[in-house]
């Protein structure tokens, strides 16, 4: 039997006649439902906006559900709209780490902690420290040009960077978070990273056009319509972490790679050359050892 009403209610849900699938489950003797049905249930009753019946049926298979992402979504789903946001924001961000990048998923882990309660977030000295201990007087060159194309006007958010993060899948060195709370994107003065020298003994560089600021509005920002995810996707760079900087040259970048770090360590700086067969060339081990190695030309 349970075999033939898996299509159906499959089919059911299709056509949006979930008061049949709520029913059909309903039927059968609450010892003879197994996890598929009362998934099938608890999704049925998302559905018909019964979020607490869909929480109490979700909680009923809790031990099994925890590693799944579709319950963990779903039950979520179901706290979302009951405006429990705290026990949403567990569920959708467990989901999250079980199956990173669902785009549904995604979408209600930035609503839910739009409106969840923000915990504090603890600095510590060291991060401090090495804000502090940069020296950031004439580091920018605020041109005509820098301020229209790069600078965004206000300071990241703590929410927008949890947006960011999310949107691009990985997390932002601590370093280049503080650095755009204090100047949020720009051209530096010094915008040569030296790469050893030639064989005719000349020093060699590659040049940055720009550091990517943390936002969406402005063109060369993150997440703008010149930002990471459109130079990878339309410019075939590798998927190897995040833009972070434009070049002179429409054919090169420098990126965040997160090849040995994974998407949540401190990620090394590297520059891609795309007229060279993607070239990857190893620039620092970390993105304040790059701010740090700029120098005039």
């Amino acid at each position: 039997m349970r075999d033939n009403l898996l299509p159906q209610l499959e089919a059911w849900h299709e056509e949006d006649e979930f008061e049949e699938i709520v029913n059909a489950i309903m039927e059968i003797p609450v010892e003879d439902r197994d996890y598929v049905l009362i998934s099938h249930l608890g999704r049925a009753l998302n559905n018909l906006e019964r979020y607490e019946e869909a929480v109490e049926q979700f909680l009923s298979i809790e031990e099994e559900g925890k590693d799944d992402p579709l319950w963990n979504y779903r039950i979520g789903f179901a706290y979302y709209y009951l405006d429990q946001h705290e026990e949403a924001l567990r569920a959708f961000e467990a989901a999250d780490q079980l199956e990173p990048g669902d785009e549904d998923t995604l979408e209600f882990l930035n609503l839910t902690r739009s409106k969840a309660p923000q915990k504090a977030v603890e600095v510590s000295s060291a991060e401090v420290d090495t804000v502090v201990d940069f020296d950031f007087t004439d580091f920018w060159d605020d041109s005509e040009h820098a301020l229209e194309q790069y600078v965004i006007d206000d300071p990241p958010t703590d929410e927008l960077i949890v947006s960011l993060e999310e949107e691009l899948v990985f997390r932002l060195p601590t370093f280049y978070i503080h650095m755009m709370k204090l100047h949020n994107g720009g051209v530096p003065r010094s915008r040569c990273f030296p790469i050893g020298e030639s064989v005719s003994g000349a020093k060699e560089h590659i040049r940055i056009a720009g550091i990517l600021g943390i936002g969406r509005e402005k063109r060369h920002s993150l997440c703008g319509e010149s930002g990471s995810r459109f130079r990878i996707e339309h410019g075939g760079y590798p998927e190897i972490g995040v833009v972070i900087c434009d070049c002179p040259s429409e054919s090169e970048v420098v990126m965040l790679d997160y090849r040995e770090s994974g998407n949540d360590g401190e990620p090394e700086v590297v520059h891609v050359d795309k007229e060279n067969n993607y070239k990857i060339t190893w620039l620092a081990p970390n993105f304040e050892a790059f701010i740090r190695g700029l120098a005039k030309e």
